[in-house]
């Protein structure tokens, strides 16, 4: 298991628009590209806490990028760099770079949005993982971006314990970009749930049991045709270092 930023393969890729993003690699066979949360990165949503050592054990190519404003990726303050959709955008312009035909999509929080909105505009991959997600998260978006925004503009300000205050704790902890985060907040766009009607994969709707920052999985798994919904211990920040996490999604997975 990789036990610090520098035990895996990390590279880079200028995406559509020639922003330069980053993408780490653990294990090999099967592709599987897995998409991490608002204010993480690859290495503490998936490599940190065994996540991504469970899938590749069980024959997986696992390939995690840093999404635009996070980690190694680049962090423009241009808002030009954000138009609608921008996180699909470079999750296609990735699975383009690596030639990706024949792999498995999913992701955590704001990965799970992303994936929903990469398989919206053309992305299709065998199986999908939707980590933390429920779907008020998917059909209206402008609650949870009013709550960063909220974060990102009162920064200091936040009574401790709550989850403002935890938020912003954890930004730190991620040394995330305040400025091209609040840019990219307003990329998110609506999934209606005619679309979510619309897609047939396989699909495990995987969340913490005390999770409900993006309303109900179950609620969201009822309205996707081939759907598992699947509790695993802990809340939304929580669940994330709990092994039961990446046990689920490499059983699922490998199925």
């Amino acid at each position: 298991m990789a036990t610090s930023p520098t035990d895996f393969a990390t590279h880079r890729f200028q995406s559509f628009d020639g922003v330069e993003l980053a993408w780490h690699e653990l294990g090999e066979g099967r592709p599987v590209v897995l998409l991490h949360g608002l204010f993480s990165n690859a290495w503490t949503n998936w490599i940190r806490y065994g996540h991504a050592a469970a899938i590749a054990a069980k024959g997986f190519r696992v390939i995690m990028p840093d999404l635009r404003a996070h980690g190694q990726s680049a962090a423009p303050h241009d808002p030009a760099a954000y138009p609608p959709d921008v996180l699909a955008k470079d999750g296609d312009a990735l699975l383009a770079r690596l030639g990706l035909t024949d792999y498995d999509l999913g992701g955590y929080s704001l990965g799970a949005r992303t994936t929903v909105r990469m398989l919206l505009t053309g992305a299709s991959p065998r199986r999908v993982v939707l980590g933390g997600m429920g779907l008020e998260g998917l059909i209206n978006t402008g609650k949870r971006s009013s709550h960063f925004r909220n974060i990102l503009t009162n920064l200091g300000k936040h009574e401790r314990g709550t989850p403002e205050w935890n938020a912003e704790a954890f930004l730190k902890t991620t040394k995330g970009d305040p400025e091209a985060l609040l840019l990219l907040i307003g990329s998110f766009v609506d999934t209606t749930r005619a679309q979510l009607a619309a897609i047939t994969q396989p699909v495990l709707v995987v969340s913490g049991e005390e999770d409900q920052d993006n309303g109900s999985h179950a609620e969201l798994a009822a309205w996707l045709p081939n759907a598992t919904a699947r509790d695993v211990p802990g809340g939304h920040m929580s669940a994330v270092i709990k092994p039961e996490l990446g046990q689920a999604i490499a059983e699922f997975l490998a199925a």
